[in-house]
């Protein structure tokens, strides 16, 4: 059980028999009354965000998830295939329940997925990953300055990031996933 004095940003509990994460709390003492505690919570299975208000003290289930590290194999008939890296067993994934998640990803790549009652229900990517620049205009662009400024590129996995003027096709450089933003050209 998890008190309503445990919350913190990116605790996940079980709420109305969903896994949630908190995006934001706000603990509030409201005149003679108890205190109350709003939250927003997202729905980890569909995405949806939602405020709830609790009274201070109220408990929530812990969302009994688990996680298992995985490997990226190979995509076939529209189905991706992961494989876990301890007991070697695959499992296929739809697009859909990927997500924004297919933009990075890269065949051997390990992967975390979250599993709710044994169905996968998020697929963490981590935080960096390094990716070669598959086509991106040359270097001479229009607008090539001195002070910030950037240009389109499509990388090896199909996803388009903005990288400086000096980026060539062929160049292997460092992304965030959370932002999807260009960090460095790796060596």
């Amino acid at each position: 059980m998890i008190s309503t004095s445990d919350f913190r940003k990116g605790l996940k509990v079980e709420f109305k028999g969903e896994p949630c994460e908190i995006i934001d709390f706000q603990h509030v003492k409201i005149g003679r009354g108890g205190a109350i505690v709003r939250t927003k919570l997202k729905n980890l299975k569909t995405g949806a965000v939602l405020e709830e208000t609790f009274r201070a003290g109220e408990k929530l289930d812990s969302p009994g998830l688990e996680e298992k590290a995985m490997q990226y194999l190979y995509v076939q008939d529209d189905m991706y295939y992961f494989m876990d890296v301890e007991t070697f067993e695959q499992i296929p994934l739809a697009p859909s329940q990927l997500g924004e998640v297919i933009k990075f990803l890269k065949e051997n790549m390990t992967v975390n997925i979250l599993y709710h009652k044994d169905k996968p229900i998020i697929i963490e990517l981590p935080t960096f990953v390094e990716l070669a620049v598959s086509k991106t205009d040359p270097a001479g662009f229009k607008g090539d300055t001195a002070s910030g400024g950037g240009k389109p590129a499509t990388l090896e996995t199909g996803a388009i990031v903005k990288v400086p003027f000096h980026i060539n096709e062929g160049d292997i450089i460092k992304i965030d996933t959370r932002t999807s933003e260009y960090i460095e050209r790796v060596k």
